[in-house]
Protein backbone atom coordinates (compact mmCIF):
# COMPACT_ATOMS: atom_id res chain seq x y z
CA UNK A 1 0.00 0.00 0.00
CA UNK A 2 1.38 3.38 -1.01
CA UNK A 3 2.05 5.90 1.73
CA UNK A 4 -0.34 8.88 1.58
CA UNK A 5 0.91 12.23 2.87
CA UNK A 6 -1.42 14.74 4.45
CA UNK A 7 -1.67 18.04 6.30
CA UNK A 8 -4.12 18.69 9.14
CA UNK A 9 -5.08 22.14 10.42
CA UNK A 10 -6.65 22.57 13.85
CA UNK A 11 -7.51 25.40 16.25
CA UNK A 12 -7.99 25.37 19.99
CA UNK A 13 -11.54 26.19 20.99
CA UNK A 14 -10.40 29.08 23.20
CA UNK A 15 -8.92 30.83 20.18
CA UNK A 16 -5.39 30.69 21.58
CA UNK A 17 -3.53 28.54 19.04
CA UNK A 18 -3.63 27.35 15.47
CA UNK A 19 -1.74 24.13 14.79
CA UNK A 20 -0.75 22.71 11.40
CA UNK A 21 0.88 19.29 11.18
CA UNK A 22 2.24 17.65 8.03
CA UNK A 23 3.40 14.22 6.93
CA UNK A 24 5.54 14.73 3.82
CA UNK A 25 7.32 11.38 3.66
CA UNK A 26 6.30 10.20 0.18
CA UNK A 27 6.42 13.72 -1.26
CA UNK A 28 9.99 14.30 -0.09
CA UNK A 29 11.07 10.82 -1.13
CA UNK A 30 9.73 11.26 -4.66
CA UNK A 31 11.25 14.73 -5.04
CA UNK A 32 14.66 13.48 -3.89
CA UNK A 33 14.49 10.55 -6.31
CA UNK A 34 14.68 12.92 -9.28
CA UNK A 35 17.12 15.49 -7.89
CA UNK A 36 20.91 15.39 -7.60
CA UNK A 37 21.58 15.25 -3.87
CA UNK A 38 24.80 13.37 -3.33
CA UNK A 39 25.38 14.10 0.36
CA UNK A 40 23.30 13.39 3.45
CA UNK A 41 23.35 17.05 4.47
CA UNK A 42 22.08 18.15 1.07
CA UNK A 43 19.26 15.62 1.25
CA UNK A 44 18.22 16.77 4.73
CA UNK A 45 18.27 20.44 3.78
CA UNK A 46 16.19 19.76 0.68
CA UNK A 47 13.71 17.66 2.67
CA UNK A 48 13.32 20.40 5.29
CA UNK A 49 12.88 23.11 2.65
CA UNK A 50 10.06 21.19 0.96
CA UNK A 51 8.28 20.39 4.25
CA UNK A 52 8.64 23.95 5.50
CA UNK A 53 7.22 25.37 2.28
CA UNK A 54 4.18 23.08 2.55
CA UNK A 55 3.54 24.18 6.13
CA UNK A 56 3.88 27.89 5.40
CA UNK A 57 1.61 27.66 2.35
CA UNK A 58 -1.05 25.89 4.41
CA UNK A 59 -0.78 28.68 6.97
CA UNK A 60 -0.57 31.79 4.81
CA UNK A 61 -1.80 30.82 1.34
CA UNK A 62 -3.76 27.53 1.40
CA UNK A 63 -5.57 28.44 -1.82
CA UNK A 64 -2.56 29.86 -3.66
CA UNK A 65 0.91 28.92 -4.85
CA UNK A 66 3.99 29.37 -2.66
CA UNK A 67 7.67 28.96 -3.45
CA UNK A 68 10.56 28.75 -1.01
CA UNK A 69 14.02 29.45 -2.45
CA UNK A 70 17.22 28.69 -0.55
CA UNK A 71 20.51 29.99 -1.87
CA UNK A 72 24.02 31.16 -1.14
CA UNK A 73 25.64 34.34 -2.38
CA UNK A 74 26.20 32.46 -5.66
CA UNK A 75 22.79 32.55 -7.44
CA UNK A 76 23.77 29.42 -9.39
CA UNK A 77 23.69 27.38 -6.17
CA UNK A 78 20.14 27.12 -4.88
CA UNK A 79 17.19 24.93 -3.96
CA UNK A 80 13.55 25.56 -4.77
CA UNK A 81 10.38 24.15 -3.19
CA UNK A 82 7.28 24.80 -5.28
CA UNK A 83 3.90 24.10 -3.63
CA UNK A 84 0.38 24.41 -5.03
CA UNK A 85 -3.17 24.67 -3.63
CA UNK A 86 -4.17 21.24 -4.97
CA UNK A 87 -1.67 19.71 -2.53
CA UNK A 88 0.98 19.02 -5.15
CA UNK A 89 4.60 19.91 -4.46
CA UNK A 90 7.89 19.59 -6.28
CA UNK A 91 11.48 20.60 -5.67
CA UNK A 92 14.63 21.58 -7.51
CA UNK A 93 18.32 21.43 -6.62
CA UNK A 94 20.60 23.54 -8.81
CA UNK A 95 24.34 23.29 -8.18
CA UNK A 96 27.29 24.05 -10.46
CA UNK A 97 29.03 20.88 -11.64
CA UNK A 98 32.02 21.42 -9.33
CA UNK A 99 29.89 21.87 -6.16
CA UNK A 100 28.50 18.90 -4.24
CA UNK A 101 27.10 20.75 -1.22
CA UNK A 102 24.99 23.83 -0.55
CA UNK A 103 26.85 25.18 2.46
CA UNK A 104 24.74 27.77 4.25
CA UNK A 105 27.26 28.77 6.91
CA UNK A 106 27.06 32.53 7.16
CA UNK A 107 25.69 32.96 3.65
CA UNK A 108 22.34 31.19 3.42
CA UNK A 109 19.23 33.13 2.45
CA UNK A 110 15.65 31.89 2.47
CA UNK A 111 13.21 33.67 0.18
CA UNK A 112 9.47 33.02 0.33
CA UNK A 113 7.28 34.10 -2.59
CA UNK A 114 3.54 33.56 -2.35
CA UNK A 115 0.63 34.60 -4.53
CA UNK A 116 -1.96 36.86 -2.91
CA UNK A 117 -5.71 36.74 -3.51
CA UNK A 118 -5.48 39.71 -5.90
CA UNK A 119 -2.85 37.99 -8.04
CA UNK A 120 0.08 40.05 -6.80
CA UNK A 121 3.23 38.52 -5.32
CA UNK A 122 4.34 38.86 -1.70
CA UNK A 123 8.03 38.17 -1.00
CA UNK A 124 10.16 38.02 2.10
CA UNK A 125 13.84 37.18 2.64
CA UNK A 126 15.57 36.08 5.86
CA UNK A 127 19.03 34.80 6.71
CA UNK A 128 19.47 31.13 7.55
CA UNK A 129 21.05 30.79 11.02
CA UNK A 130 23.65 28.22 11.97
CA UNK A 131 22.81 25.06 13.88
CA UNK A 132 21.12 21.70 13.48
CA UNK A 133 17.67 23.33 13.39
CA UNK A 134 18.69 25.91 10.80
CA UNK A 135 15.76 25.47 8.42
CA UNK A 136 13.16 25.40 11.20
CA UNK A 137 14.66 28.61 12.60
CA UNK A 138 14.71 30.25 9.15
CA UNK A 139 11.03 29.53 8.53
CA UNK A 140 10.16 30.83 12.01
CA UNK A 141 12.12 34.01 11.30
CA UNK A 142 10.20 34.48 8.06
CA UNK A 143 6.85 34.10 9.79
CA UNK A 144 7.78 36.65 12.43
CA UNK A 145 9.62 39.19 10.28
CA UNK A 146 7.59 39.06 7.07
CA UNK A 147 4.16 37.89 8.26
CA UNK A 148 4.29 39.38 11.80
CA UNK A 149 3.07 36.08 13.24
CA UNK A 150 4.73 34.51 16.29
CA UNK A 151 5.16 30.88 15.28
CA UNK A 152 6.89 27.75 16.51
CA UNK A 153 8.04 25.47 13.68
CA UNK A 154 9.82 22.13 13.73
CA UNK A 155 10.61 20.24 10.52
CA UNK A 156 12.80 17.24 9.86
CA UNK A 157 13.41 13.96 8.10
CA UNK A 158 14.56 10.57 9.32
CA UNK A 159 16.77 8.59 6.93
CA UNK A 160 17.36 4.85 7.03
CA UNK A 161 19.84 3.08 4.74
CA UNK A 162 20.22 6.26 2.72
CA UNK A 163 16.49 6.60 2.06
CA UNK A 164 13.78 8.85 3.51
CA UNK A 165 11.96 6.75 6.10
CA UNK A 166 9.81 9.58 7.46
CA UNK A 167 9.53 13.34 6.93
CA UNK A 168 7.23 15.96 8.33
CA UNK A 169 6.79 18.81 10.73
CA UNK A 170 4.43 21.10 12.57
CA UNK A 171 3.62 24.75 13.08
CA UNK A 172 2.02 26.31 16.16
CA UNK A 173 0.81 29.90 15.82
CA UNK A 174 -0.13 32.19 18.68
CA UNK A 175 -3.48 33.86 18.04
CA UNK A 176 -4.57 37.25 19.43
CA UNK A 177 -6.84 35.69 22.08
CA UNK A 178 -4.08 33.67 23.75
CA UNK A 179 -4.08 34.03 27.55
CA UNK A 180 -1.10 33.76 29.88
CA UNK A 181 -2.13 30.36 31.27
CA UNK A 182 -2.51 28.46 27.97
CA UNK A 183 0.63 30.16 26.63
CA UNK A 184 2.69 28.92 29.57
CA UNK A 185 1.32 25.38 29.15
CA UNK A 186 2.01 25.30 25.41
CA UNK A 187 5.49 26.79 25.82
CA UNK A 188 6.43 24.09 28.29
CA UNK A 189 4.84 21.32 26.22
CA UNK A 190 6.61 22.26 23.00
CA UNK A 191 9.98 21.71 24.67
CA UNK A 192 9.34 18.01 24.08
CA UNK A 193 8.77 18.64 20.35
CA UNK A 194 11.61 21.03 19.48
CA UNK A 195 13.41 18.31 17.51
CA UNK A 196 10.90 16.27 15.54
CA UNK A 197 13.40 13.81 14.04
CA UNK A 198 13.45 11.45 17.08
CA UNK A 199 9.65 11.31 16.91
CA UNK A 200 9.77 10.49 13.21
CA UNK A 201 12.41 7.83 13.85
CA UNK A 202 10.19 5.94 16.28
CA UNK A 203 7.06 6.28 14.19
CA UNK A 204 5.39 8.89 16.39
CA UNK A 205 5.30 11.75 13.92
CA UNK A 206 1.96 11.25 12.15
CA UNK A 207 -0.25 14.36 12.02
CA UNK A 208 -3.02 12.78 14.12
CA UNK A 209 -0.60 11.59 16.78
CA UNK A 210 1.27 14.89 16.97
CA UNK A 211 -1.97 16.86 17.26
CA UNK A 212 -3.17 14.57 20.01
CA UNK A 213 0.03 14.99 22.01
CA UNK A 214 0.53 18.73 21.47
CA UNK A 215 -3.09 19.62 22.21
CA UNK A 216 -3.59 17.16 25.06
CA UNK A 217 -6.08 18.63 27.51
CA UNK A 218 -6.85 21.54 25.18
CA UNK A 219 -10.27 21.31 23.50
CA UNK A 220 -9.75 21.84 19.78
CA UNK A 221 -11.44 21.53 16.41
CA UNK A 222 -10.02 20.24 13.15
CA UNK A 223 -10.59 22.98 10.58
CA UNK A 224 -9.07 21.38 7.50
CA UNK A 225 -7.21 18.44 6.01
CA UNK A 226 -5.50 18.10 2.67
CA UNK A 227 -3.63 15.36 0.84
CA UNK A 228 -0.05 16.22 -0.08
CA UNK A 229 1.79 14.58 -2.95
CA UNK A 230 4.68 14.98 -5.33
CA UNK A 231 3.54 16.15 -8.75
CA UNK A 232 4.98 18.38 -11.44
CA UNK A 233 3.20 21.18 -13.24
CA UNK A 234 5.09 20.71 -16.51
CA UNK A 235 3.34 19.82 -19.77
CA UNK A 236 3.98 19.92 -23.49
CA UNK A 237 1.48 22.78 -23.79
CA UNK A 238 3.25 24.91 -21.19
CA UNK A 239 6.64 24.30 -22.76
CA UNK A 240 5.26 25.16 -26.19
CA UNK A 241 3.86 28.42 -24.81
CA UNK A 242 7.26 29.26 -23.32
CA UNK A 243 9.01 28.51 -26.59
CA UNK A 244 6.51 30.63 -28.49
CA UNK A 245 7.40 33.61 -26.31
CA UNK A 246 11.05 33.48 -27.41
CA UNK A 247 12.37 35.90 -30.06
CA UNK A 248 12.27 34.54 -33.60
CA UNK A 249 16.07 34.41 -33.74
CA UNK A 250 16.16 32.12 -30.71
CA UNK A 251 13.57 29.75 -32.18
CA UNK A 252 15.49 29.66 -35.46
CA UNK A 253 18.68 28.74 -33.60
CA UNK A 254 16.85 25.84 -31.96
CA UNK A 255 15.91 24.57 -35.42
CA UNK A 256 19.49 24.47 -36.68
CA UNK A 257 20.57 20.98 -37.67
CA UNK A 258 17.08 19.88 -38.60
CA UNK A 259 16.73 17.60 -35.57
CA UNK A 260 13.87 17.47 -33.07
CA UNK A 261 14.31 19.61 -29.98
CA UNK A 262 14.47 17.66 -26.72
CA UNK A 263 13.73 19.43 -23.42
CA UNK A 264 13.94 17.84 -19.98
CA UNK A 265 11.97 19.25 -17.05
CA UNK A 266 14.36 20.19 -14.25
CA UNK A 267 11.78 19.33 -11.56
CA UNK A 268 10.66 15.84 -12.61
CA UNK A 269 13.15 14.89 -15.37
CA UNK A 270 10.38 14.15 -17.85
CA UNK A 271 11.50 14.61 -21.46
CA UNK A 272 9.55 16.41 -24.17
CA UNK A 273 10.28 16.40 -27.89
CA UNK A 274 9.32 19.07 -30.40
CA UNK A 275 9.59 18.23 -34.09
CA UNK A 276 10.84 20.62 -36.74
CA UNK A 277 7.25 21.01 -37.91
CA UNK A 278 6.13 22.04 -34.42
CA UNK A 279 8.98 24.54 -34.15
CA UNK A 280 8.10 25.95 -37.57
CA UNK A 281 4.53 26.38 -36.34
CA UNK A 282 5.77 28.28 -33.28
CA UNK A 283 7.94 30.44 -35.49
CA UNK A 284 5.02 31.25 -37.76
CA UNK A 285 2.83 32.29 -34.82
CA UNK A 286 5.57 34.37 -33.20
Amino acid sequence: MLHADNVIRAMTDDGAFRVIVADTTATVRAALDVQRAETNELQRTFADLLTGAILVRESMAPNYRLQAILQRENPRARMVADTHPDGSARGLIQLPANIKELSLAGHGLLQIARTLHNGSLHQGVVSVPLGSQAMSSAFMAYMQESEQTLTMIAIGAHFSNGQVAAAGGYMVQLLPDVAEGPLAIMTERLKDFEDIVPLLARGAGSPKELLKEMLYGMPSTKVGEREVRFACQCSAERLAASLASLPKADIESLMEGGKPLEIECDYCKKSYEFSQQQLESLLASN
